[in-house]
């Protein structure tokens, strides 16, 4: 999704993809196959870039720095980036910059977790530091008999990070961008709903979020990206507490453009994916101001519809407002393969424009109209 802006801009980009069926290979033409794991593969990579950054934070820490001694411009830098790759370090730089955090512990050992959860009380959040995302490395553990389920994750991956379970009205991302000269700009702080750990819906701005908490997530979001010297795109995900400190608690990072983000393609002056362009090329920043009162964003996982574009005649048809994004990925049950876009015109149709936005996601997810609009299937086509 970076690549359309990146030709709007004259930008060539170069994707190191992991096989040759990544929906990146149909969008970028400079697209080699090959292992981000592999130091050396990296190193073949980066030569002649002017800049190198990322659409996931995996790439090892260890890596990164190897590449900045060879000369390679990696933005976001390792320094940076490790705060988005590793959960304790990321809790530990929170607490340091005294934003809200919830109480949390590092734990080596059942034992530990144990006591973590007889000191804040049960249930507890188990997380792998490294490698979760989608709700994946992520536990609940509601009492010491449960915690010593979790022995396998302790012999996978020690230490793990243990936080209290929070009490929370919703969940909320504030998202920035970052030049390496320190220009930052921050869009509206948004709504994000959940289902089952992924990013289902969001909903841009907030709505009857109270100014001020709208103020300090922001302020928090753009202190993080300058405390920690981020480049690019930066997302704060942050669950909210209405009555308690701040009104919110930080979630977890994202250096890269973010799925809570993605409603900037078309509710946006500038989209997220050139503005992270822009940002880790340390050109001016664009304007992060909404074109409609309320924008939503609704993803769509795979389904029982193989045939994605069979279903395109009735879900365009549906809804004409709509803008459909489709990942160009083979579908398979409850990954993400696109998201719809929708404006609306008041903060009062807000539930209205949902419905909308869902009616056309879960056409072309299922290949037909909901059974609560008139029956419909559609049929698949050579």
């Amino acid at each position: 999704m970076m690549a359309p802006a990146a030709t709007a801009l004259g930008f060539e980009l170069r994707v190191l993809a992991e096989g040759d069926d990544v929906s990146a290979v149909s969008a970028v033409s400079s697209s080699p196959v090959g292992d981000y794991k592999d130091l050396q593969t990296l190193l073949d990579f980066a030569q002649g870039l002017d800049v190198m950054t990322f659409d996931h934070e995996h790439v090892p820490t260890g890596h990164l720095r190897a590449l900045q001694e060879a000369g390679v411009n990696v933005q976001p830098g390792p320094d940076a980036l490790v705060h988005a790759q590793d959960k304790l370090v990321m809790r530990s730089a929170i607490d340091r910059l005294e934003l809200p955090n919830p109480a949390w512990a590092e734990v080596h050992d059942v034992a530990a977790l144990v006591s973590f959860g007889e000191e804040t009380g049960w249930p507890v959040v188990l997380k792998m530091p490294r490698g979760g995302y989608d709700g994946k490395g992520v536990r609940i553990v509601s009492s010491a008999e449960e915690a010593a389920e979790s022995r396998d994750w302790f012999d996978a991956m020690s230490p793990l990070l243990a936080e209290a379970k929070v009490d929370f009205t919703r969940e909320l991302s504030a998202l920035v961008a970052r030049t390496p000269d320190g220009e930052a700009r921050a869009w509206p702080v948004v709504h994000t709903i959940q289902v089952d750990g992924v990013c289902d819906e969001v909903i841009a701005p907030a709505l009857d979020i109270p100014v001020e908490v709208a103020a300090a997530a922001e302020d928090a979001a753009l202190r993080i990206a300058a405390e920690l010297d981020v480049t690019g795109v930066l997302a704060v995900e942050l669950f909210e507490t209405p009555g308690t400190g701040a009104g919110f608690l930080i979630n977890e990072l994202a250096m890269r453009p973010h799925n809570t983000g993605h409603w900037t393609q078309d509710g946006s002056v500038t989209s997220q994916f050139e503005q992270h362009l822009r940002a880790v090329l340390n050109l001016p920043l664009g304007a992060t101001d909404a074109l409609a009162p309320v924008a939503v964003m609704k993803n769509f996982l795979g389904g029982e519809n193989q045939d994605l574009f069979s279903a395109y005649p009735v879900a365009l048809a549906s809804e004409p407002a709509a803008k459909v994004h489709c990942y160009g990925k083979s579908v398979r049950p409850g990954r993400k393969i696109g998201h719809v876009n929708l404006v609306g015109q008041s903060t009062a149709d807000v539930e209205a424009v949902r419905r909308r936005a869902a009616l056309v996601a879960n056409i072309i997810r299922d290949g037909r109209v909901p059974a609560e609009e008139p029956s419909q299937t559609f049929e698949e086509t050579a």
